[in-house]
């Protein structure tokens, strides 16, 4: 059964680092409709903040962009927040999500963890790719609340 749209919002910003710091204050404002838990809200901020800065240091490597923020609730607290680029995209996926992968330099200090975390924070991570054409991480949770 198709869950029901309850609230919606858009939130395009440049690929910017000190832009991370935005998506995940947006997130957090936005899941407070639901009354979340500490806990909840520092999970939701986590995850944005992991695909945020995917988007930025690997969709965007060398390049300008922007990132797309979709938001949105649906009945039963349940909050879904895309993240898209039109960056490189993942030539592959599955390798991407495996814990300690990174497509950084070596001479740069990645964990390979983001996606691993996403997973661990959000009861649901979806990623759509294609080469040269961008990323969308799709994130998924349903708040409990206070």
């Amino acid at each position: 059964m198709k869950k029901i749209l309850l609230n919606e919002c858009l939130l395009r910003f440049p690929a910017l680092s000190r832009n991370e710091s935005l998506s995940r204050s947006a997130a957090a404002s936005f899941a407070m409709q639901c009354d979340p838990t500490v806990e909840e809200t520092a999970a939701v901020k986590t995850a944005v903040s992991e695909a945020v800065t995917n988007a930025i240091v690997h969709g965007y490597r060398n390049s300008k962009g922007n990132i797309e923020m979709i938001l949105q609730l649906y009945e039963g607290n349940l909050l879904k927040i895309t993240i898209r680029d039109r960056g490189c995209g993942i030539p592959d996926i599955k390798a991407a999500m495996e814990p300690e992968f990174s497509t950084a330099p070596p001479e740069e200090e990645r964990s390979g963890l983001g996606f691993t975390v996403m997973e661990s924070f959000m009861d649901k991570v979806r990623v759509r790719s294609s080469k040269g054409k961008g990323t969308a991480v799709t994130l998924e949770k349903t708040i409990i609340g206070k």
